[in-house]
Protein backbone atom coordinates (compact mmCIF):
# COMPACT_ATOMS: atom_id res chain seq x y z
CA UNK A 1 0.00 0.00 0.00
CA UNK A 2 1.29 3.66 -1.11
CA UNK A 3 1.16 5.88 1.85
CA UNK A 4 -0.53 9.72 1.12
CA UNK A 5 1.94 12.29 1.53
CA UNK A 6 0.34 16.30 1.66
CA UNK A 7 3.08 18.96 2.28
CA UNK A 8 2.38 21.53 4.72
CA UNK A 9 2.69 23.93 2.38
CA UNK A 10 -0.07 26.39 4.17
CA UNK A 11 -0.63 27.16 7.59
CA UNK A 12 -4.44 28.54 7.98
CA UNK A 13 -26.19 55.02 16.86
CA UNK A 14 -34.18 62.72 21.06
CA UNK A 15 -36.57 64.52 20.56
CA UNK A 16 -39.47 64.65 23.60
CA UNK A 17 -42.05 63.65 20.75
CA UNK A 18 -40.01 60.80 19.25
CA UNK A 19 -38.55 58.81 21.98
CA UNK A 20 -37.34 55.42 21.15
CA UNK A 21 -34.88 53.05 22.15
CA UNK A 22 -32.39 51.09 19.99
CA UNK A 23 -31.40 47.93 21.40
CA UNK A 24 -27.67 47.36 19.55
CA UNK A 25 -26.19 44.33 20.22
CA UNK A 26 -22.46 43.61 21.37
CA UNK A 27 -21.31 39.97 22.28
CA UNK A 28 -18.04 38.46 22.98
CA UNK A 29 -17.81 35.86 20.17
CA UNK A 30 -16.83 33.26 23.08
CA UNK A 31 -20.81 33.61 23.34
CA UNK A 32 -20.62 32.40 26.86
CA UNK A 33 -22.40 36.29 27.75
CA UNK A 34 -24.39 38.12 25.33
CA UNK A 35 -24.74 42.07 26.07
CA UNK A 36 -27.04 44.15 24.88
CA UNK A 37 -26.76 48.06 25.03
CA UNK A 38 -30.22 50.70 24.93
CA UNK A 39 -28.99 53.25 23.34
CA UNK A 40 -30.47 56.61 21.58
CA UNK A 41 -29.98 56.89 17.39
CA UNK A 42 -27.59 59.93 16.82
CA UNK A 43 -27.48 61.73 13.58
CA UNK A 44 -23.96 62.48 14.65
CA UNK A 45 -20.42 60.69 14.24
CA UNK A 46 -20.51 58.80 17.00
CA UNK A 47 -22.85 56.00 18.83
CA UNK A 48 -24.01 56.54 21.93
CA UNK A 49 -25.15 54.04 24.33
CA UNK A 50 -26.43 53.84 27.84
CA UNK A 51 -25.11 51.16 30.25
CA UNK A 52 -27.37 51.22 32.52
CA UNK A 53 -29.17 48.81 30.06
CA UNK A 54 -26.74 46.13 29.97
CA UNK A 55 -28.61 43.10 29.59
CA UNK A 56 -26.95 39.35 29.96
CA UNK A 57 -28.87 36.58 27.66
CA UNK A 58 -28.29 33.05 27.22
CA UNK A 59 -31.65 32.20 25.36
CA UNK A 60 -32.34 32.44 21.49
CA UNK A 61 -34.43 35.37 20.49
CA UNK A 62 -36.00 33.66 16.96
CA UNK A 63 -37.75 36.72 16.31
CA UNK A 64 -34.59 38.73 15.53
CA UNK A 65 -34.49 36.38 12.08
CA UNK A 66 -33.20 38.51 9.05
CA UNK A 67 -35.59 40.99 7.15
CA UNK A 68 -34.47 40.08 4.04
CA UNK A 69 -36.02 35.84 4.67
CA UNK A 70 -37.23 34.69 1.68
CA UNK A 71 -37.78 31.24 -0.51
CA UNK A 72 -34.27 29.87 -1.05
CA UNK A 73 -32.58 31.16 2.11
CA UNK A 74 -31.12 29.09 4.93
CA UNK A 75 -31.01 30.32 8.95
CA UNK A 76 -27.36 31.35 10.22
CA UNK A 77 -26.50 31.01 13.14
CA UNK A 78 -23.65 31.12 15.55
CA UNK A 79 -21.62 27.91 16.10
CA UNK A 80 -21.39 28.53 19.97
CA UNK A 81 -24.50 30.33 20.57
CA UNK A 82 -28.07 29.10 22.03
CA UNK A 83 -29.63 29.31 18.74
CA UNK A 84 -27.12 26.65 17.46
CA UNK A 85 -28.15 23.00 17.38
CA UNK A 86 -24.43 22.17 18.83
CA UNK A 87 -25.59 24.40 21.51
CA UNK A 88 -27.48 21.30 22.65
CA UNK A 89 -24.50 19.70 23.77
CA UNK A 90 -23.69 21.09 27.31
CA UNK A 91 -20.45 19.11 27.57
CA UNK A 92 -18.88 21.33 24.75
CA UNK A 93 -17.65 24.39 26.32
CA UNK A 94 -16.95 27.55 24.11
CA UNK A 95 -14.05 28.38 23.41
CA UNK A 96 -11.82 31.41 25.71
CA UNK A 97 -11.12 34.45 24.00
CA UNK A 98 -7.45 33.91 23.72
CA UNK A 99 -8.66 30.68 22.18
CA UNK A 100 -10.36 32.61 19.89
CA UNK A 101 -7.52 35.00 18.80
CA UNK A 102 -5.46 31.96 18.43
CA UNK A 103 -7.59 30.02 16.25
CA UNK A 104 -8.05 33.32 14.55
CA UNK A 105 -3.99 34.21 13.92
CA UNK A 106 -4.05 31.04 12.76
CA UNK A 107 -6.36 31.25 9.93
CA UNK A 108 -4.87 34.56 9.03
CA UNK A 109 -1.76 33.26 8.78
CA UNK A 110 -2.90 30.29 6.49
CA UNK A 111 -5.15 33.01 4.33
CA UNK A 112 -1.77 35.38 3.89
CA UNK A 113 0.42 32.78 3.31
CA UNK A 114 -1.67 31.01 0.24
CA UNK A 115 -2.11 34.22 -0.89
CA UNK A 116 1.69 34.81 -0.71
CA UNK A 117 3.13 31.23 -2.29
CA UNK A 118 -0.41 30.33 -4.73
CA UNK A 119 2.01 28.55 -7.35
CA UNK A 120 0.53 26.93 -10.46
CA UNK A 121 1.25 23.33 -9.94
CA UNK A 122 0.12 20.95 -12.45
CA UNK A 123 -2.35 18.72 -11.37
CA UNK A 124 -1.51 15.14 -11.15
CA UNK A 125 -3.69 12.04 -9.79
CA UNK A 126 -1.16 10.31 -7.20
CA UNK A 127 -2.15 6.40 -5.91
CA UNK A 128 -3.04 6.09 -1.85
CA UNK A 129 -4.89 3.75 -0.01
CA UNK A 130 -7.91 5.20 2.04
CA UNK A 131 -6.37 3.35 5.11
CA UNK A 132 -3.42 5.47 5.09
CA UNK A 133 -4.98 9.12 4.85
CA UNK A 134 -2.48 11.97 6.53
CA UNK A 135 -2.90 12.01 10.07
CA UNK A 136 -2.08 16.04 10.68
CA UNK A 137 -2.24 17.63 14.32
CA UNK A 138 -5.18 19.19 14.60
CA UNK A 139 -4.79 22.15 16.62
CA UNK A 140 -5.91 25.31 15.03
CA UNK A 141 -9.30 24.91 13.51
CA UNK A 142 -9.71 28.74 11.66
CA UNK A 143 -12.26 27.74 9.23
CA UNK A 144 -15.45 30.06 10.29
CA UNK A 145 -17.89 30.42 13.32
CA UNK A 146 -21.38 30.91 11.61
CA UNK A 147 -23.51 27.38 10.32
CA UNK A 148 -25.99 26.81 8.64
CA UNK A 149 -28.29 23.31 8.02
CA UNK A 150 -28.78 21.66 4.46
CA UNK A 151 -29.74 18.43 3.89
CA UNK A 152 -27.41 15.75 2.13
CA UNK A 153 -28.21 12.31 0.17
CA UNK A 154 -31.13 10.41 -0.36
CA UNK A 155 -32.94 10.11 2.00
CA UNK A 156 -31.68 13.54 3.01
CA UNK A 157 -29.55 13.32 6.32
CA UNK A 158 -29.76 17.24 7.71
CA UNK A 159 -26.42 18.44 8.48
CA UNK A 160 -24.99 21.33 10.27
CA UNK A 161 -21.97 22.78 8.50
CA UNK A 162 -19.92 25.88 9.12
CA UNK A 163 -20.09 28.30 5.75
CA UNK A 164 -16.89 29.57 4.76
CA UNK A 165 -16.38 32.27 1.76
CA UNK A 166 -12.67 31.40 2.15
CA UNK A 167 -12.98 28.42 1.49
CA UNK A 168 -14.29 26.21 -1.69
CA UNK A 169 -15.06 22.38 -1.06
CA UNK A 170 -17.61 21.69 0.77
CA UNK A 171 -16.91 18.23 3.06
CA UNK A 172 -19.05 16.22 5.59
CA UNK A 173 -17.78 13.34 8.44
CA UNK A 174 -18.46 9.98 6.93
CA UNK A 175 -19.09 6.72 7.92
CA UNK A 176 -17.18 4.33 8.47
CA UNK A 177 -14.45 6.83 9.54
CA UNK A 178 -11.38 4.88 8.20
CA UNK A 179 -9.30 7.28 9.21
CA UNK A 180 -10.41 9.37 12.36
CA UNK A 181 -13.39 11.41 12.72
CA UNK A 182 -14.12 14.27 15.49
CA UNK A 183 -16.96 14.21 17.60
CA UNK A 184 -20.03 16.08 16.19
CA UNK A 185 -23.46 16.67 17.25
CA UNK A 186 -25.12 15.48 13.89
CA UNK A 187 -25.07 11.81 13.04
CA UNK A 188 -22.64 11.35 10.80
CA UNK A 189 -23.74 10.52 7.05
CA UNK A 190 -23.21 7.13 5.53
CA UNK A 191 -23.53 6.71 2.05
CA UNK A 192 -24.08 3.25 2.07
CA UNK A 193 -27.70 4.16 2.95
CA UNK A 194 -28.28 7.00 0.24
CA UNK A 195 -29.98 6.00 -3.34
CA UNK A 196 -27.72 8.73 -4.70
CA UNK A 197 -24.27 9.18 -3.72
CA UNK A 198 -21.40 7.71 -5.62
CA UNK A 199 -17.62 8.25 -5.88
CA UNK A 200 -15.43 10.29 -8.68
CA UNK A 201 -12.86 8.28 -10.70
CA UNK A 202 -9.71 9.38 -10.53
CA UNK A 203 -9.56 9.87 -14.29
CA UNK A 204 -12.12 12.54 -14.49
CA UNK A 205 -12.00 16.11 -14.77
CA UNK A 206 -13.83 16.87 -11.29
CA UNK A 207 -10.73 14.90 -9.78
CA UNK A 208 -8.07 17.18 -11.32
CA UNK A 209 -10.26 20.37 -10.20
CA UNK A 210 -9.11 19.65 -6.20
CA UNK A 211 -6.14 21.01 -6.94
CA UNK A 212 -7.35 24.92 -7.18
CA UNK A 213 -10.22 24.31 -4.78
CA UNK A 214 -8.05 23.04 -2.06
CA UNK A 215 -4.67 23.41 -2.78
CA UNK A 216 -3.61 20.04 -2.42
CA UNK A 217 -2.62 17.63 -5.67
CA UNK A 218 -5.94 15.08 -5.75
CA UNK A 219 -5.05 11.44 -5.03
CA UNK A 220 -6.71 7.95 -6.02
CA UNK A 221 -7.65 5.23 -4.11
CA UNK A 222 -9.13 1.85 -5.75
CA UNK A 223 -10.00 4.18 -8.79
CA UNK A 224 -11.71 6.55 -6.73
CA UNK A 225 -10.43 10.06 -6.14
CA UNK A 226 -9.58 11.31 -3.25
CA UNK A 227 -9.57 15.15 -1.87
CA UNK A 228 -7.71 16.28 0.74
CA UNK A 229 -8.21 19.73 2.48
CA UNK A 230 -6.33 21.87 5.63
CA UNK A 231 -6.89 25.11 7.73
CA UNK A 232 -5.61 27.12 9.56
CA UNK A 233 -2.31 25.97 10.53
CA UNK A 234 -3.50 21.91 11.28
CA UNK A 235 -7.00 20.98 11.28
CA UNK A 236 -8.25 19.07 8.09
CA UNK A 237 -10.28 17.25 6.52
CA UNK A 238 -9.21 13.93 4.02
CA UNK A 239 -11.78 11.46 1.87
CA UNK A 240 -13.36 10.34 -1.08
CA UNK A 241 -14.63 12.89 -3.67
CA UNK A 242 -17.80 12.00 -4.25
CA UNK A 243 -21.26 13.36 -6.26
CA UNK A 244 -24.62 13.30 -3.76
CA UNK A 245 -27.96 15.28 -4.34
CA UNK A 246 -27.91 18.55 -2.04
CA UNK A 247 -31.09 19.87 -0.80
CA UNK A 248 -30.31 23.67 0.67
CA UNK A 249 -34.36 24.47 0.89
CA UNK A 250 -37.69 22.35 -0.42
CA UNK A 251 -37.11 24.61 -3.28
CA UNK A 252 -33.71 24.19 -3.75
CA UNK A 253 -32.68 20.48 -4.70
CA UNK A 254 -29.62 19.66 -6.61
CA UNK A 255 -28.12 16.26 -7.60
CA UNK A 256 -24.88 15.33 -8.54
CA UNK A 257 -23.53 17.91 -5.99
CA UNK A 258 -19.61 17.51 -5.66
CA UNK A 259 -18.68 17.30 -1.88
CA UNK A 260 -15.91 15.12 0.10
CA UNK A 261 -16.94 12.02 1.91
CA UNK A 262 -14.26 13.02 5.00
CA UNK A 263 -13.03 9.52 6.28
CA UNK A 264 -10.25 10.90 8.61
CA UNK A 265 -10.78 14.45 9.94
CA UNK A 266 -9.31 16.02 12.38
CA UNK A 267 -9.62 20.04 14.36
CA UNK A 268 -11.57 22.15 16.76
CA UNK A 269 -14.76 22.13 14.26
CA UNK A 270 -17.45 23.44 17.85
CA UNK A 271 -19.48 20.26 17.00
CA UNK A 272 -19.85 20.74 13.04
CA UNK A 273 -20.80 17.97 10.62
CA UNK A 274 -18.29 19.83 8.27
CA UNK A 275 -17.92 22.90 6.15
CA UNK A 276 -19.83 24.55 3.37
CA UNK A 277 -17.40 26.60 0.53
CA UNK A 278 -18.46 29.43 -0.31
CA UNK A 279 -15.59 30.19 -2.08
CA UNK A 280 -14.81 31.66 -5.75
CA UNK A 281 -13.69 28.45 -6.96
CA UNK A 282 -15.57 26.22 -9.81
CA UNK A 283 -16.04 23.42 -6.68
CA UNK A 284 -17.94 25.79 -4.22
CA UNK A 285 -21.72 25.88 -4.04
CA UNK A 286 -21.93 29.04 -5.94
CA UNK A 287 -20.26 27.98 -8.39
CA UNK A 288 -21.88 24.78 -8.99
CA UNK A 289 -25.39 25.89 -8.54
CA UNK A 290 -24.42 28.77 -11.09
CA UNK A 291 -27.04 27.96 -13.62
CA UNK A 292 -30.00 28.46 -11.19
CA UNK A 293 -28.03 31.32 -8.70
CA UNK A 294 -26.08 33.04 -11.41
CA UNK A 295 -23.47 32.83 -8.79
CA UNK A 296 -25.14 35.09 -6.38
CA UNK A 297 -25.34 34.61 -2.71
CA UNK A 298 -25.67 37.11 0.53
CA UNK A 299 -25.84 36.77 4.17
CA UNK A 300 -26.52 38.61 7.16
CA UNK A 301 -24.10 37.62 10.41
CA UNK A 302 -26.34 38.13 13.15
CA UNK A 303 -25.58 40.84 16.01
CA UNK A 304 -25.32 38.18 18.93
CA UNK A 305 -24.75 34.59 19.23
CA UNK A 306 -29.02 34.47 20.49
CA UNK A 307 -30.26 36.05 16.97
CA UNK A 308 -30.22 34.58 13.63
CA UNK A 309 -29.21 35.50 10.18
CA UNK A 310 -29.59 34.32 7.09
CA UNK A 311 -27.96 32.92 4.42
CA UNK A 312 -29.80 33.71 0.83
CA UNK A 313 -29.13 31.95 -2.44
CA UNK A 314 -29.84 33.80 -6.04
CA UNK A 315 -30.75 37.56 -6.00
CA UNK A 316 -32.34 38.88 -2.68
CA UNK A 317 -34.93 41.29 -2.52
CA UNK A 318 -32.85 44.16 -1.64
CA UNK A 319 -30.29 43.21 -4.57
CA UNK A 320 -31.35 46.10 -6.99
CA UNK A 321 -31.98 48.60 -4.13
CA UNK A 322 -30.01 51.63 -3.77
CA UNK A 323 -29.71 50.62 -0.54
CA UNK A 324 -27.12 48.88 -1.00
CA UNK A 325 -23.75 49.77 -2.44
CA UNK A 326 -21.54 47.48 -4.76
CA UNK A 327 -17.78 48.00 -5.10
CA UNK A 328 -15.94 45.76 -7.56
CA UNK A 329 -14.10 42.48 -6.46
CA UNK A 330 -10.76 43.36 -6.45
CA UNK A 331 -8.21 42.82 -9.41
CA UNK A 332 -5.11 42.12 -7.61
CA UNK A 333 -5.64 39.04 -5.73
CA UNK A 334 -4.09 36.25 -7.60
CA UNK A 335 -6.06 33.18 -5.64
CA UNK A 336 -9.43 32.86 -7.30
CA UNK A 337 -10.76 31.46 -4.41
CA UNK A 338 -11.22 34.73 -2.22
CA UNK A 339 -13.56 37.78 -2.82
CA UNK A 340 -11.18 40.79 -3.12
CA UNK A 341 -11.63 44.04 -2.10
CA UNK A 342 -9.94 47.60 -3.11
CA UNK A 343 -10.07 49.20 0.24
CA UNK A 344 -9.45 53.20 -0.17
CA UNK A 345 -9.79 54.93 3.13
CA UNK A 346 -11.05 54.96 6.75
CA UNK A 347 -12.71 57.92 9.06
CA UNK A 348 -13.02 58.11 12.46
CA UNK A 349 -15.69 60.68 13.72
CA UNK A 350 -16.53 61.52 10.26
CA UNK A 351 -12.78 62.64 9.82
CA UNK A 352 -10.70 60.70 6.71
CA UNK A 353 -7.44 59.40 7.80
CA UNK A 354 -4.73 60.81 6.60
CA UNK A 355 -3.13 57.09 5.06
CA UNK A 356 -1.26 57.04 1.85
CA UNK A 357 -3.42 54.71 -0.94
CA UNK A 358 0.19 52.77 -1.57
CA UNK A 359 -0.74 51.40 1.85
CA UNK A 360 -3.68 49.76 1.07
CA UNK A 361 -2.47 48.73 -2.64
CA UNK A 362 0.38 47.09 -1.05
CA UNK A 363 -1.24 44.72 0.70
CA UNK A 364 -4.55 44.08 -0.69
CA UNK A 365 -7.52 43.24 0.86
CA UNK A 366 -10.13 40.85 0.77
CA UNK A 367 -13.44 40.06 2.55
CA UNK A 368 -13.68 36.95 4.74
CA UNK A 369 -16.68 35.03 6.62
CA UNK A 370 -14.64 33.07 9.10
CA UNK A 371 -11.88 35.41 10.20
CA UNK A 372 -12.72 37.40 13.29
CA UNK A 373 -11.10 40.06 13.85
CA UNK A 374 -10.39 42.84 11.07
CA UNK A 375 -6.46 42.68 10.27
CA UNK A 376 -5.36 46.44 8.43
CA UNK A 377 -2.00 47.20 7.68
CA UNK A 378 0.22 48.47 10.04
CA UNK A 379 0.37 52.05 9.17
CA UNK A 380 -3.21 52.38 8.79
CA UNK A 381 -4.06 50.40 11.86
CA UNK A 382 -2.17 53.04 13.54
CA UNK A 383 -3.88 55.99 12.48
CA UNK A 384 -7.08 54.19 13.23
CA UNK A 385 -5.96 53.53 16.84
CA UNK A 386 -4.26 57.05 17.25
CA UNK A 387 -7.55 58.95 15.85
CA UNK A 388 -10.18 56.53 17.43
CA UNK A 389 -8.21 56.87 21.17
CA UNK A 390 -7.68 60.80 20.88
CA UNK A 391 -11.78 60.88 20.51
CA UNK A 392 -12.02 58.29 23.70
CA UNK A 393 -9.51 59.70 25.71
CA UNK A 394 -12.11 60.78 28.25
CA UNK A 395 -12.63 57.51 29.38
CA UNK A 396 -10.57 55.09 31.43
CA UNK A 397 -8.57 52.67 29.34
CA UNK A 398 -8.97 48.81 30.15
CA UNK A 399 -6.34 45.92 29.94
CA UNK A 400 -5.29 44.34 26.48
CA UNK A 401 -7.04 41.68 25.25
CA UNK A 402 -4.73 39.27 23.35
CA UNK A 403 -4.39 41.12 19.41
CA UNK A 404 -6.79 43.91 20.82
CA UNK A 405 -4.71 46.36 22.16
CA UNK A 406 -7.03 49.62 22.73
CA UNK A 407 -9.69 48.81 25.23
CA UNK A 408 -11.39 50.53 27.72
CA UNK A 409 -13.18 50.21 31.48
CA UNK A 410 -16.55 51.42 31.06
CA UNK A 411 -18.00 49.98 34.30
CA UNK A 412 -17.93 53.48 36.24
CA UNK A 413 -20.34 55.04 32.97
CA UNK A 414 -23.99 55.19 33.05
CA UNK A 415 -23.51 56.36 28.94
CA UNK A 416 -20.58 55.71 26.38
CA UNK A 417 -19.87 58.02 22.79
CA UNK A 418 -18.29 55.56 20.44
CA UNK A 419 -16.90 57.46 17.32
CA UNK A 420 -18.62 56.17 14.06
CA UNK A 421 -15.85 54.48 11.68
CA UNK A 422 -16.35 53.98 8.24
CA UNK A 423 -14.17 52.40 5.16
CA UNK A 424 -14.44 53.28 1.82
CA UNK A 425 -13.89 51.28 -1.00
CA UNK A 426 -13.15 51.49 -4.79
CA UNK A 427 -16.28 53.27 -6.49
CA UNK A 428 -17.01 56.03 -4.12
CA UNK A 429 -18.46 52.91 -1.87
CA UNK A 430 -19.15 54.17 2.01
CA UNK A 431 -19.62 51.63 5.05
CA UNK A 432 -20.01 53.24 8.36
CA UNK A 433 -19.43 49.84 10.66
CA UNK A 434 -22.05 49.02 12.83
CA UNK A 435 -21.76 49.82 16.36
CA UNK A 436 -22.00 46.15 17.25
CA UNK A 437 -18.86 45.60 14.39
CA UNK A 438 -16.95 48.37 15.93
CA UNK A 439 -16.43 47.00 19.49
CA UNK A 440 -15.30 43.58 21.01
CA UNK A 441 -16.48 42.93 24.68
CA UNK A 442 -15.10 40.97 26.78
CA UNK A 443 -16.89 42.32 29.81
CA UNK A 444 -18.01 46.20 30.87
CA UNK A 445 -14.43 46.98 32.18
CA UNK A 446 -12.94 45.49 28.59
CA UNK A 447 -14.11 46.35 26.13
CA UNK A 448 -12.24 46.91 22.74
CA UNK A 449 -11.42 48.36 19.82
CA UNK A 450 -12.19 45.30 17.48
CA UNK A 451 -9.26 45.52 15.13
CA UNK A 452 -5.73 44.54 14.63
CA UNK A 453 -2.81 45.47 12.68
CA UNK A 454 -0.39 42.78 10.72
CA UNK A 455 2.69 42.27 11.12
CA UNK A 456 4.05 43.26 8.26
CA UNK A 457 2.95 45.83 5.58
CA UNK A 458 2.54 43.33 2.85
CA UNK A 459 0.21 41.23 4.59
CA UNK A 460 -3.04 40.86 2.72
CA UNK A 461 -5.30 43.33 4.74
CA UNK A 462 -8.79 40.59 5.82
CA UNK A 463 -12.21 42.46 6.54
CA UNK A 464 -13.49 40.54 9.42
CA UNK A 465 -16.86 38.90 10.32
CA UNK A 466 -16.97 40.82 13.77
CA UNK A 467 -16.89 44.36 11.15
CA UNK A 468 -19.81 42.48 8.84
CA UNK A 469 -22.09 41.84 12.11
CA UNK A 470 -25.83 42.66 10.96
CA UNK A 471 -25.08 44.20 7.15
CA UNK A 472 -26.28 42.53 4.59
CA UNK A 473 -23.07 41.70 2.07
CA UNK A 474 -24.32 40.65 -1.38
CA UNK A 475 -22.01 38.43 -3.13
CA UNK A 476 -22.23 38.79 -6.92
CA UNK A 477 -20.06 36.76 -8.64
CA UNK A 478 -21.14 37.10 -12.10
CA UNK A 479 -21.20 40.79 -11.72
CA UNK A 480 -17.53 40.79 -10.25
CA UNK A 481 -18.66 43.17 -7.19
CA UNK A 482 -19.75 42.76 -3.57
CA UNK A 483 -22.45 44.72 -1.99
CA UNK A 484 -23.38 45.94 1.32
CA UNK A 485 -26.28 46.82 2.58
CA UNK A 486 -27.30 48.01 6.38
CA UNK A 487 -29.80 46.76 8.65
CA UNK A 488 -29.72 43.41 7.42
CA UNK A 489 -30.61 41.38 10.44
CA UNK A 490 -30.43 42.44 13.99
Amino acid sequence: MATMIVPNSIAFQLSANSLFFLFLIIFCSSCKTTYAFQGTKSKSFHHILHLNSLLQSAACNSSTQGLQHQKSSLQVVHKHGPCSPLHLDRAKTPPTHAETFFQDEGRVRYIQSRLANKSGSKADVKVTDVANLPAWDGRVVGSGNYIVTVGIGTPKKQLSLIFDTGSDITWTQCEPCLGYCYQQRDAKFDPSVSSTYSNVSCNSVQCSSLLSATGYLPLCSLSTCVYGTQYGDSSFSTGFFAKERLTLTPFDVFDNFLFGCGQNNQGLFGGAAGLLGLGRDQLSLPSQTARKYNTIFSYCLPSSSSSIGFLTLGKCKRYGSKSVKFTPLSTSIQDSSFYGLDITGISVGGKRLSISASVFTTAGAIIDSGTVITRLPPDAYAALRSEFRQRMRRYRMGRELSILDTCYDFSKYKSVNIPKISFFFRGGVKLTIPLVGTLYVANVSQVCLAFAANSDASDLAIFGNTQQKTLQVIYDGAGGRVGFGTKGCY
